[in-house]
């Protein structure tokens, strides 16, 4: 004799219809707990990434004193793991996307347009597309520029490198938000990247106004395989003196001032640093390590689209040239390449290249391109092209659709160049191998004479 079920209207021996109808009910209990694991899981998780900041915004970061916030290892410790995998998936999963003004034509079209109406006899190099991201000011004013200049070199990875769009931030496809960034620089660290770099943060940066420099966006994009590679500019005089410390000041030690205000002697750390170590007695020019060499390392300074390398390092070729005249004739080189695609007026090139993370005493910025004007009496007169996180993107979009004005926020001639020393970090292409990854924890530079 058979019954139906009155759950499952499945029929089913009448011996066996009190067993089977109970089952439903141990199902559901085992299905409840473990959706409240998972519930609680995912409390442990938000916890560990949320901003613990009273403001509405969800991408504020915490500027209060952070020992008693929950990291990720608590989330991790919460689901019963600890392995840095885990960690990788709690953030791959609550990332947050970074808010920006977003300009309808985008922003390097607009730049573009303005170069190619401009008067007298000019060629201009620009990064394909990028976006602008300005620091706010409840949120990171005064302290976010590096967070910001990376975000923007993410923009253009995302954009228009299908390989760094797979690997960057867990493949969200999306730049994330300071904090999210933050966040992924700590991984980095534990990974071992940049070992020296964490230590002087402690090995923690999540939630704090610290300033960070082109070390720390080296070391972010490395622990994703990109290879971030540096470059220093500056004298020889002050060559044992270098800008290595994040928002960089001068000297072999150097005063710090912390998030309270209190000042602590570091020692200064990153690529200038182990560079000039490795490199004091007779080593390549190119770099401390030859897995630090890159095509731009030993480019000939030249200004015809297209120059490429040449077997003089670059060192040798810019004693002809004067102070900072180096480093945009280097930048130059960098953007110029042999799949440039010039527009219909023929005055303006787009580049395959990423832009750049520009560091020096203080602040940084991104450059998105050159440009050389050729004066009547047969000298050229260069000009960087860069997006400053201090600018409002509104009034950069404005100025640009208007077409008035937008010289003064985005050129910057050589004469302007007046810090003793600069920093650049650019991203050869490609995705490192699993024998390269090692290479790229320790991150050296090239040192160029200013």
């Amino acid at each position: 004799m058979t019954a139906p079920c009155p759950f499952c209207e499945v029929t089913v021996p009448w011996s066996e219809l009190e067993r089977h109808a109970n089952s439903h009910f141990e199902l559901e209990d085992e299905q409840q707990k473990q959706k409240r694991l998972a519930t609680d899981r995912d409390l442990a998780q938000q916890i560990a990434l949320a901003p613990s900041s009273p403001h509405s915004h969800s991408n504020n970061l915490v500027m209060d004193d952070m020992s008693c916030e929950p990291s990720c290892d608590d989330a991790v410790r919460g689901c019963g793991e600890s392995h840095i995998d885990e960690k990788i998936a709690c953030l791959i999963g609550l990332q947050i996307r970074s808010p920006f003004y977003q300009v309808e034509t985008g922003l390097m079209a607009l730049l573009k347009n303005c170069l190619e109406l401009e008067a007298g006899n000019s060629t201009s190099i620009l990064s394909g597309y990028v976006d602008h991201f300005q620091s706010i000011e409840s949120e990171d004013v005064g302290w976010g520029c590096g967070w910001r200049n990376i975000q923007m070199l993410s923009s253009h990875l995302l954009m228009q490198r299908q390989e760094a769009r797979e690997v960057l931030f867990g493949g969200s496809g999306f730049v994330p938000e300071i904090a999210s960034l933050q966040r992924w620089l700590e991984i980095a660290w534990e990974r071992g990247f940049d070992a020296l770099g964490s230590d002087h943060f402690n090995c923690k940066i999540y939630g704090s106004r610290n300033w960070i420099g082109a070390t720390e966006c080296a070391a972010l994009f490395r622990s994703f395989g990109l290879r971030a590679r540096i470059v220093d500019f500056g004298p020889k005089e002050l060559e044992s003196l270098c800008l290595s410390v994040p928002g960089s000041s001068l000297g072999a030690q150097i005063s710090k001032i912390n998030d309270r205000g209190k000042r602590k002697v570091v020692q200064v750390y990153g690529p200038m640093d182990k560079y000039i170590l490795g490199r004091h007695y007779d080593a390549p020019l190119a770099g401390s390590r030859g897995d630090e060499n890159s095509r731009y390392s030993s480019m000939q300074l030249g200004n015809n689209l297209g120059g490429g390398s040449g077997d003089n390092v670059l060192n040798k070729c810019a004693r002809k040239n004067k102070g900072s005249e180096v480093l945009v004739h280097w930048v130059w080189n960098y953007f110029s390449d042999e799949s440039l695609s010039k527009s219909g007026h023929h005055r303006v090139a787009v580049s395959e290249k990423p832009p750049l993370y520009f560091q020096h005493d203080g602040h940084s910025r991104t450059v998105v391109g050159v440009q050389v004007k050729h004066q009547q009496n047969g000298t050229q007169q260069f000009s960087l092209l860069i997006l400053d996180p201090a600018h409002r993107t509104a009034a950069l979009k404005t100025s640009l659709k208007e077409n008035d004005g937008w010289q003064k926020l985005i050129k910057r001639g050589v004469h302007t160049l007046k810090k003793p020393q600069y920093q650049l970090c650019y991203i050869d292409p490609g995705i490192a191998s699993e024998g390269e990854m090692e290479l790229l924890k320790r991150i050296d530079s090239i040192f160029l004479e200013f």
